[in-house]
């Protein structure tokens, strides 16, 4: 056991003013809220807080087409009429609209995943934290789902270069599709998914006989659910797995992917999840006591999704918090009770005990296929990418330079508070 879990916590104001379109479920304004609800339990105060560096071009073509990343940094609002042909080819649309500031949301977002691993790889912290993070949907070369840049394979990427076998694992109410597609024929990534399959759900793959192919071949886990399943059936079944995939697996790393739509009460979601069901799959994660990045994913009932995110905050903090909601930027949004717990959902459990058990034994089936930990013939390990800093003597009087450029050398009193624990103003890259 770790005597006490240095936690790294990532996160830029900027990615929670951007905005999806009036009729669009995706807000990312439930990050500002999420953070102030981390900062009104003072949380802050027993973690290191950084504000991610913006991602290049460069480092999210490490996974993505360099045509797509180049298209996501040209495209604008009032420039789309023009590349209509680009917007259908890179599945921009009514899903995943073009805004203002859509690059930049990408960057901050994506960035902060690559930092969050690279914090991790030179031992730096022991969990890192990135709520921002956890777009799963996004392919090579195109968007889907409200996901344009999957920050969770740049993430994974960056830790291949120090680990050499890392579990993903995902608790999203969707299937992570984008994640198993960039690992599916390789033994160096474990995918598990937990999610809602059938009915013509989003995305409509993660079926339990997909497991991977080639190298990959029983690397990739689904574990498909219907509609209402509660706490305690997801809990058992979630540590029944987990703790067989660690075993057999014995990762290096683990990436958690906590969406927050498999909660009761989500405009998109169908289950029936309370928020300590949600945690307590956060909860044993962490007790394994490996290098851990966390991030968030889905969640479109922005003041749940932000309880939620502050209560895992917590338990990844070990720090028990009142259930009495104190006083933020945001607490109208929490009315009329002020509560941090929500109620469990009222929709019927579609989950027999039958189809759960047939579930488990064939995803525990498939884990008698593995090795025992593959091995691997660990290269050299590649430098992170040098990207030159902004330097202020260097820079040129008349020339003007960007908001976040300037922001890089001064701390943001609506963000951060001062103390030990600030490391905004640092250069961790």
């Amino acid at each position: 056991m770790r005597s006490k879990d240095r936690i790294s916590y990532f996160y830029d104001g900027d990615v929670g003013s951007v905005y999806f379109g009036p009729n669009h479920p995706m807000k990312p304004h439930r990050l500002c809220m999420t953070h102030h609800l981390v900062l009104s339990y003072e949380l802050h105060n027993k973690m290191e807080i950084y504000r991610p560096h913006k991602a290049y071009p460069v480092e999210l073509a490490q996974f993505h087409s360099a045509d797509y990343v180049e298209f996501l940094h040209r495209i604008t609002p009032d420039t789309q009429h023009l590349f209509l042909n680009e917007l259908a080819k890179y599945n921009l649309g009514e899903d995943c609209p073009v805004f203002d500031n859509l690059f930049e949301f990408c960057q901050i977002y994506a960035g902060g995943t690559i930092d969050a691993a690279r914090r991790l790889n030179n031992q730096l912290c022991d969990i890192a934290i990135n709520w921002a993070g956890g777009l799963h949907h996004a392919k090579k070369c195109d968007a889907s789902g409200f996901c344009y840049i999957n920050d969770l394979v740049l993430g994974i990427l960056e830790l291949l270069k120090y680990h050499a076998r890392v579990l993903y694992i995902d608790i999203d109410v969707h299937h992570g599709d984008g994640v198993e597609e960039a690992f599916y024929f390789t033994d160096r990534v474990m995918t598990v998914s937990f999610h809602k399959y059938g009915d013509m759900f989003f995305p409509g793959t993660g079926d339990v006989k997909d497991v991977g192919e080639k190298e990959g071949k029983f690397y990739a886990i689904n574990v498909p659910l219907k509609d209402g399943i509660d706490d305690p059936s997801f809990t058992r079944l979630f540590k029944t797995i987990i703790s067989k995939v660690v075993e057999m697996y014995q990762p290096g790393v683990i990436v958690l992917q906590c969406g927050a739509d498999s909660l009761a009460g989500d405009r998109l979601g169908c289950f029936n999840l309370s928020i300590d069901g949600h945690a307590e799959c956060v909860r044993f994660v962490k007790k394994f006591n490996l290098p851990l990045l966390v991030t968030g994913g889905g969640g479109y009932t922005k003041e749940n999704v932000a309880r939620c995110w502050t209560v895992e905050t917590g338990v990844l903090l070990d720090t028990e918090l009142p259930n009495e909601i104190p006083q933020n930027d945001y607490i109208e949004y929490f009315a009329p009770d002020f509560s941090l717990k929500i109620p469990n959902g009222h929709i019927e459990n579609l989950n027999s005990k039958s189809y759960l058990s047939t579930i488990k034994m064939q995803v525990l089936e498939n884990l008698r296929y593995i090795q025992h930990a593959p091995s691997v013939q660990m290269q050299e390990v590649p430098p992170d990418l040098y990207i030159p800093d902004y330097d202020e003597d260097e820079q040129n009087p008349d020339e003007r330079i960007d908001q976040h450029t300037q922001d890089k050398q001064i701390q943001r009193d609506d963000e951060y508070y001062e103390g030990d624990n600030d490391n905004d103003h640092m250069d961790d890259v």
